[in-house]
């Protein structure tokens, strides 16, 4: 009370003394503009500072209550008596806020002074180094010259071409009428700070973690969403306006009801808040010996797991270009290669590419990469040798290169350590170890390099040599996650297996004749056993899945197979099954025709099935699995390691030389 008590002596001081002078008053902030015959601030130079209120004052003052409270301290835009009021949370040098300031005067003039008012509040990001600078100066040219004089700053800074920087700071301080020297006293006169940290502490209450950040009545809007989106609401708030307004609501009392009425209390979402949280952490991302584009003298690594048939790697590549024109000696760029499996002609491009870099170095690598990933680069054959010969290649080393995967060891490291990481699809990138995933706007990465950027120089100033910066942001990174381990029972004696009957490593394989993925792992099996001879034993277990009708009685099958022929029998049986894995060749008369196919006895077959007489060994092994959390198929359990889906080989051979390694 004794502060609001306060703010009403100095309004009343400040209007008398002003009413006394030859100036012509200035409007208080949230009032009318200046005219426009005098520069924006241009009527607030009279006063002293002495009279004039702060922003503290003015957050004290009556302002309009409710879950997203406007106060005497907020610049605005349009009438207090407008029906409908847009609360802006934003930051100077967000592009999104940026791209959002545009939609805001397309509404303006769209709906007029009348019906729609604009609320400015601040939210600047951490890591947009030069936004918090610039809205406390933005609230100190409120305070000192009203609400023209910001909304002057405010469009000069969002109607500039350029990204923020002091410089434009400066520009849009003088559009303002105040002089880049005056800044800083007012900023401390006013109260600057605290009105922007009350603005942030606003915003953490309502849940708002980005900007631009808009509550329309209340209503939340995420992002620089399209005007259409926006009238939508604003068309819907004026007719409840209306409601009210007939039910006898006064116009001032307009946007405290409907803001309270229409305000949702911010829930926690476990899903953003892990994405949040798997966006903060620090990942193990050695460069080894990739090819780099940049110094080693960079602040910010940014490491590229990419695929030369991924239209998304294409996509981005300009943006990766220009981030390395903007960044020069603070960025530099580390290739991975990661050929996913859909994309056929992938691996041999990753092979010329790293053919070029043996002839000739990293900068015939860079050349070849960047062809390979322009928007119409053929990657047959043909286009690959032709590529070869224009860049001066041997040209008959990289045909043999191409054809014999010389450098596959090299590329199935980086494919492996994909994998590691988690980075399943293409393009992938970690920034000093961050995690952004896809071709994202160019904005997405200056963010983060920004924020990592300023800690990298922090790093530089406490005594990190520049050239150490990532390796010492690495050693407190997060290592790949093991897969994690199960315990399940073993098989019976005598179950299904294959390999070498001593081997070190037990592969128990979960699974389902009629599961297309299983048949497709069935190869990986024997390739594992071929890449490890005498260390690596199968042991098949059954695990028909619910939904698959035919899938239970097949397993039954095999088992009889089993007891008639021992291992053989089984394994030629599953061979079968496994060809003809759709359910159409699975029911019962298939089955019978496969069992003579391979010669069981027909009649003992057919009454195995009848009598079930292996249903108890094949649900022995589905509780086996469900035991051990196993539900889908294939899943394998490699000496306790879980592996779950058809994998590619690398991934096994990892686990099982992980096991081995533990086992000798």
């Amino acid at each position: 009370m004794l502060r609001r008590a306060l703010a009403a002596v100095a309004w009343l001081s400040l209007i008398f003394a002003l009413a006394c002078s030859s100036a012509r008053p200035p409007s208080p902030p949230g009032a009318s503009q200046p005219s426009k015959a005098e520069p924006p601030g241009a009527a607030a130079r009279s006063s002293t500072a002495a009279t004039r209120p702060t922003l503290d004052d003015l957050m004290v003052a009556e302002g309009e209550p409710g879950p997203v409270p406007v106060t005497r301290a907020d610049p605005a835009r349009g009438s207090r008596l407008a029906p409908v009021t847009i609360v802006v949370f934003s930051d100077f040098e967000c592009p999104f806020c940026k791209h959002l300031g545009g939609t805001l005067r397309q509404l303006e003039r769209s709906y007029g002074p009348e019906q729609l008012r604009i609320v400015w509040k601040n939210f600047p990001l951490a890591f947009h180094k030069q936004a918090r600078p610039s809205a406390e100066a933005a609230m100190a040219v409120f305070a000192h010259a009203g609400p023209g004089a910001f909304w002057a700053f405010h469009d000069a800074i969002f109607g500039a071409d350029e990204r923020l920087s002091p410089e434009l700071e400066a520009t849009a301080l003088r559009r303002a009428g105040v002089t880049p020297g005056q800044v800083k006293q007012l900023v401390e006169q006013s109260g600057a700070a605290r009105k922007v940290d009350a603005d942030m502490a606003l915003a953490a209450r309502l849940g708002v973690d980005g900007t631009p950040a808009s509550f329309i009545n209340g209503v939340l809007v995420v992002g620089a969403q399209p005007a259409e989106r926006f009238a939508e609401i604003i068309d819907a708030q004026l007719a409840a306006a209306r409601a009210l307004r007939a039910a006898g609501t006064p116009p001032e009392q307009i946007y405290a009801a409907l803001a309270a009425k229409n305000f949702a209390a911010p829930a926690a979402d476990p899903e953003e808040a892990a994405e949040e949280e798997e966006r903060r952490v620090v990942h193990l991302v050695p460069v080894g010996d990739s090819p780099v584009r940049g110094k080693d003298t960079a602040l910010v690594t940014m490491v590229l797991f990419s695929d030369y048939q991924c239209p998304f790697c294409r996509r981005v590549t300009p943006t990766v270009e220009k981030l390395a024109a903007q960044y020069g000696d603070k960025l530099r760029v580390v290739w991975k290669d990661n050929p996913l499996p859909f994309h056929p002609r992938a691996e041999p491009a990753a092979e010329l590419a790293r053919e070029a870099r043996a002839q000739k170095g990293d900068a015939a690598f860079w050349r070849v990469n960047d062809r390979l990933l322009a928007p119409e680069a053929g990657l047959d054959d043909a286009a690959l040798e032709a590529l070869a010969a224009e860049l001066q290649l041997n040209v008959a080393a990289a045909k043999r290169a191409v054809a014999s995967r010389k450098h596959a060891a090299a590329i199935e490291a980086d494919m492996e350590l994909a994998d590691d990481l988690g980075a399943a699809g293409t393009p992938h990138f970690f920034i000093n170890g961050r995690r952004l995933v896809g071709a994202q706007p160019i904005e997405e990465f200056q963010a983060l390099i920004d924020e990592e950027i300023a800690k990298a120089e922090a790093m530089v100033v406490a005594g990190t040599p520049r050239a150490k910066v990532y390796e010492a942001i690495q050693k407190q990174a997060v290592p790949p996650a093991l897969p994690p381990k199960v315990s399940v029972p073993p098989p019976p004696k005598g179950h299904p297996a294959k390999g070498a009957a001593a081997g070190k490593v037990v592969i128990q394989m979960f699974s389902d004749f009629q599961c297309p993925y299983c048949a497709r792992s069935v190869a990986t099996m024997d390739e594992l056993i071929k890449a490890f001879p005498g260390k690596v034993r199968v042991v098949f277990r059954h695990l028909p899945l619910p939904f698959h009708p035919e899938a239970q009685l097949a397993a039954e099958a095999t088992m009889e197979a089993l007891a008639q022929q021992g291992q053989a029998g089984f394994w030629k049986m599953h061979d079968r099954l496994f060809k003809a894995h759709d359910a159409a060749n699975l029911d019962r008369a298939a089955l019978e025709q496969h069992a003579a196919s391979i010669g069981l006895d027909a009649a003992r077959f057919a009454r195995a099935l009848d009598e079930r007489t292996h249903r108890a060994a094949v649900e022995a092994d589905a509780e086996a699995a469900r035991s051990a959390g196993i539900t889908g198929t294939p899943g394998f359990v490699i000496n306790g390691y879980l592996v779950s889906g058809a994998q590619p080989l690398r991934k096994f051979k990892k686990v099982v030389r992980r096991a081995l390694s533990e086992a000798n």
